[in-house]
């Protein structure tokens, strides 16, 4: 039996893949392209409209939009130059539509090519000599991390400059934290793998680049148990902690059907891609229309050490290096509790064989603590509905950084985004002799300087609230006046709020001390009760901006950073805050320079009641503690999207209260636990 079609919003399968990659060769002749890319273009959303539409209301579905690949290929030039190619691939008719040749930009991080920087730089006589000149203790091992060069105006970027930044494995086990021993020895090396240039770290603040030969300072070797973090190489973990199961003896709440998946009253459609990795399609509550399309756009994380080289090291951690791409195998137990889905990815080698990628989200339930509770004091009766969340999880690993990316559904028609980062701080030589504090970074070990960073993100949100045709609402709570004789305020205790419907695009910013709250509304549907078009709030999740000067090469990079909100109206394929490609970006294809052309052009972009995209950057300034070395405990970051005046009450009061029949909880008594009757329904 043929397997069967693949829904619009569906990742490419593995023959999708082959085939798109069999239509593209030809159009290089000999030469065997290096395929970067081979994912899905997504279908035109005026098509998609239509499709939904009829698939929602079981009519027949006429005109399906036709599988479209988007692949980016490098390929040689004359001068043996590496040249990035994009392509349209229509699948259904296999023909390429378009081809262009992308002059001056680079696609993602080349795995292959980075581990032959590694290779190429150790194998460096000059890299060697400097290696030996720092009489490293016996039995340890240089280790190289190479890293995309962020632009600094430095350097021409026409061409991949990788800078190479070296550290020691002291112990003689794969999993030693090299990150507790940064050598000051750093080596830049080009895209014809030649090391261009080796130098010494500054390891001070007044400290610049050099070429001192210094021998490894052996007072900076520690203890183990100080920086490291593999169980092997510690002391025994606590014994404290009993064993905690999550068990579902009738199974799950949801239904999954390929990468359609329903909970409770939601629908949606799962995706992934190399880049944004979890993305998420035809969101619905109770049938109703929310979203579009909710990704993570892209993250961008500055370090804040202003010596040279090091504001080199500033990653877009999607642009860059593909949340899909870096998307771990998560394993029952560990990475998720309960009963598991979990669904998998393709992606593709650099011949354009499809790559399956396993595990890469787990969707499950937890709970969440109480929904909803009310005590009559009158009667003391009590009825309490706890609170059940679909989680949709992926887990990424960008060098020493991990990150936790999950979409929370709630009962209440709630959704929230969570983001927790972990992992190894990525660090950097200091003199063990310095007497002055670092402004700029924590001493987390003898001569290891965390530097300051941030994590900035920018979320994604396409709204679809009872129809695609929305307006984003900025509302203010303000006091009333109490000395306007027009005004009915006596006591001074009287706010109102008040409201203006953003005509334009552009960027804003949050204010706590207004409650400035940003409504995502479909001015033509109202709310009968209410008498206000429906609606759902962003909760953002407030923090600090970026830092670095607007003249700044990280300003010009992530012009997202600049606000907190942004509203766009919306265009096909345009997924990326910071532009298509990041790679030594070097600024002007961002939100700003995007709404600033449209305007130069005299043709203001409406967003009022229009097809309009939400843009929420949030983030870290992190400022490293000792206490998050040598592996940082989650930082939790969350954002929400909540309904306002979408219902006619509670959307949530139909869930069923908790009761001890079903939930089975059991009282401590100090020895042994036992059966308990607490919480007992008494409906």
């Amino acid at each position: 039996m043929a397997a069967p079609s693949p829904h619009p919003f569906d990742p490419l399968r593995p023959d999708e893949i082959a085939r798109a990659a069999g239509i593209v060769r030809p159009h290089f002749g000999g030469q065997e392209p290096n395929f970067r890319v081979i994912t899905l273009l997504e279908p035109p959303k005026k098509l998609m409209i239509a499709y939904l539409e009829n698939e929602h209301q079981n009519q027949p579905i006429e005109d399906v939009p036709t599988r479209h690949a988007r692949v980016e290929v490098v390929v040689k030039g004359r001068a043996n130059e590496n040249q990035l190619f994009e392509l349209y691939v229509d699948l259904g008719n296999e023909k390429v539509t378009q081809k262009q040749h992308v002059k001056g930009k680079h696609s993602y991080i080349d795995a292959n090519h980075m581990k032959a920087v590694e290779a190429a730089c150790l194998a460096d006589e000059g890299v060697q000599a400097e290696l030996r000149s720092l009489n490293l203790p016996a039995g340890a091992t240089p280790v190289v991390e190479p890293w995309a060069y962020a632009t600094d105006g430095m350097n021409d970027m026409s061409t991949r400059i990788t800078m190479c930044w070296f550290y020691l494995r002291l112990l003689d086990h794969p999993d030693a934290n090299y990150y507790a021993y940064p050598l000051d020895v750093c080596a830049e090396v080009s895209e014809d793998l030649k090391v261009t240039k080796i130098y010494r770290l500054p390891t001070n603040p007044q400290e610049r680049i050099h070429h001192e030969k210094r021998p490894f300072d052996r007072r900076r070797i520690h203890p183990a148990d100080a920086s490291e973090y593999h169980p092997e190489l510690r002391p025994a973990s606590r014994t404290t902690t009993k064993p905690y199961q999550v068990v579902q003896p009738e199974g799950p709440s949801f239904r999954i059907n390929g990468n359609q998946l329903a909970w409770e009253k939601w629908s949606f459609r799962v995706g992934f891609n190399y880049r944004e990795g979890l993305t998420l399609h035809d969101v619905r509550y109770e049938g109703r229309s929310l979203f579009y399309r909710l990704s993570l756009a892209e993250m961008f994380v500055p370090y804040g050490d202003p010596r040279a080289p090091y504001p080199r090291k500033a990653a877009f951690d999607l642009g860059n290096d593909g949340a899909g791409l870096n998307a771990n195998n998560l394993q029952l137990g560990c990475d998720c509790l309960g009963t598991i889905k979990y669904f998998d990815a393709y992606h593709n080698t650099p011949t354009g064989e499809p790559l399956k990628m396993p595990n890469v989200v787990c969707c499950h339930e937890q709970d969440d603590g109480i929904l909803w509770k009310h005590t009559n004091f009158r009667t003391g009766n009590a009825v309490v509905a706890r609170s059940r969340i679909l989680v949709l999880q992926t887990i990424i690993t960008v060098s020493n950084y991990e990150y936790i990316f999950a979409w929370h559904f709630y009962q209440d028609a709630s959704i929230f985004y969570e983001v927790r980062a972990t992992g190894i701080l990525s660090t950097a030589p200091h003199d063990i002799n310095a007497k002055e504090r670092v402004p700029y970074g924590t001493v987390v070990a003898p001569g290891v300087l965390a530097p300051y960073h941030q994590h900035l993100f920018s979320l994604r949100i396409d709204p679809a609230i009872d129809g695609h045709n929305n307006s984003l609402v900025i509302e203010e709570s303000t006091p009333l006046p109490t000395n306007d004789p027009k005004v009915h305020n006596p006591f001074g205790v009287g706010y109102v709020t008040e409201s203006r419907t953003v005509e334009e695009e552009g960027g804003f910013d949050l204010d706590f001390t207004k409650n400035r709250t940003f409504k995502l509304v479909n001015e033509k549907q109202i709310n009968p009760i209410t008498g206000t078009p429906v609606g759902f709030k962003l909760l953002p999740f407030y923090s600090q901006m970026l830092l670095a000067s607007p003249e700044s090469y990280h300003a010009r990079r992530s012009e997202y950073a600049q606000h907190a909100v942004w509203v766009t109206r919306y265009t096909d394929n345009d997924h990326f805050p910071a532009g298509k490609y990041t790679m030594q970006s070097a600024g002007g294809d961002g939100l700003a320079s995007v709404i600033a052309k449209r305007r130069a052009t005299g043709v203001a972009q409406s967003v009022r009641d229009e097809d309009i995209v939400i843009w929420h950057t949030f983030g870290s300034t992190h400022n490293p503690r000792i206490e998050d070395w040598p592996v940082m405990p989650s930082e939790k970051l969350m954002v929400g999207l909540k309904p306002v005046n979408f219902f006619s009450g509670n959307p949530g009061l139909d869930v069923t209260p908790s009761t001890q029949e079903k939930n089975q909880s059991v009282l401590y008594t100090g020895e042994s636990a036992q059966s308990a009757t607490c919480c007992q329904s008494k409906l």
